[in-house]
């Protein structure tokens, strides 16, 4: 029998505890999209409109099945939450077979949006006049850093999906806590077009780890407090999380890395 904490650190909860032990997961995946609504709608909104004014190239067809594809995943997790919360356990159980479809054409998809999107903007800075093409090479200079996330996002998010899935089983709360830590992992693309918040960017992305470790810290305060515990998914993440956000940091924006991801990516 799957449970939290083999040995529960304090008497039982009181009705307000456990109705936050039983909604905190719905509340989390809520606030994973509006995350994801407060940076790309505004952003969105604008690139339509430079499209229409011809001030930018068309979206690829690929950027299209990106954003479908992350929304459902996004849908899929908080109704995933939500049957949970309401005892909907058979229908959680039916639903999350969609997980084994959608995370392999997230990655799928995002290895060809990458190389998509650079080309894009390199073929802009070969076809523009001269006083534009230096803005668009510090863009394609941003891209190459970017590049850092993507790859990081690309390897991590279905590594730690696979573990939540493996779980599934098992080990409830690792499961429900690593496909959270997983969501978490691509919502850097979102914060940093949020352009109210104080930012790093695009200097390096000190702001951005720091706002992905606090869009993780409703859930991880309500475990340390609840349990006076860390469970040991915060950990599991964070052993692969750090060995990417240091590479991270070592390699933005040194000219070796520039170098090797023009050669690979661009036409």
């Amino acid at each position: 029998m799957s449970t939290d904490y083999a040995l529960p650190l304090q008497s039982p909860a009181s009705p307000l505890g456990q109705a936050i032990d039983r909604w905190i997961w719905v509340f989390m995946a809520a606030f994973f999209v509006a995350i994801t609504l407060t940076g790309f709608i505004p952003d969105s909104l604008m690139k339509i409109e430079m499209v229409r004014a011809g001030a930018r190239a068309p979206f690829p067809l690929v950027l299209h099945a990106h954003a479908v594809l992350m929304g459902a995943f996004l849908l899929l997790l908080l109704a995933q939450t939500t049957l949970m919360a309401t005892g909907h356990r058979d229908w959680h159980k039916l639903l999350g077979s969609m997980a084994f479809l959608l995370v392999p054409a997230i990655v799928v998809v995002g290895f060809f949006l990458v190389p998509t999107i650079y080309r894009q903007v390199w073929g802009a800075v070969q076809a523009a006049p001269a006083p534009a093409q230096e803005q668009l090479r510090h863009l394609l200079s941003f891209l190459e850093n970017i590049v850092l996330m993507q790859l990081r996002i690309g390897i991590l998010f279905p590594v730690c999906v696979g573990l939540a899935l493996h779980a599934r089983r098992t080990d409830a709360g690792f499961h429900k806590r690593m496909m959270l830590l997983a969501t978490v992992l691509p919502l850097p693309a979102a914060i940093d077009r949020i352009g109210w918040l104080p930012t790093t960017m695009p200097g390096g992305p000190l702001a951005i780890e720091f706002y992905t470790l606090l869009a993780i810290s409703p859930m991880l305060l309500w475990d340390v407090i609840r349990h006076r515990a860390i469970h040991r998914a915060y950990w599991v993440w964070l052993a692969l999380f750090l060995p990417f956000a240091v590479a991270t940091h070592l390699l933005w924006d040194r000219p070796g890395w520039h170098a090797l991801v023009s050669q690979v990516l661009k036409p």
